[in-house]
């Protein structure tokens, strides 16, 4: 289990999705209208292959992406 955490300064649309190397969506975290602030997701990824994923967060025109790497 990994912790994701992003902040957004007005409440607005988000969406956090997990990629494998691939690019095939392994996971959808978030998809809806998150109130501004902090927030964190805890993504169990005890079904998952070890390796190195993405997750893209977007909210409004903002963009992040990041890189996981997963160990078992």
């Amino acid at each position: 289990t990994t912790t994701i955490e992003y902040s957004i300064n007005e409440a607005n649309h988000v969406s956090v999705v997990v990629y494998d190397m691939s690019g095939r969506v392994v996971e959808e975290l978030v998809n809806g209208t998150v109130e501004a602030g902090y927030h964190h997701i805890n993504w169990n990824a005890s079904q998952q292959a070890s390796g190195i994923y993405f997750v893209k967060i977007t909210s409004g025109d903002n963009l992040n992406i990041e890189k996981l790497l997963l160990l078992k």
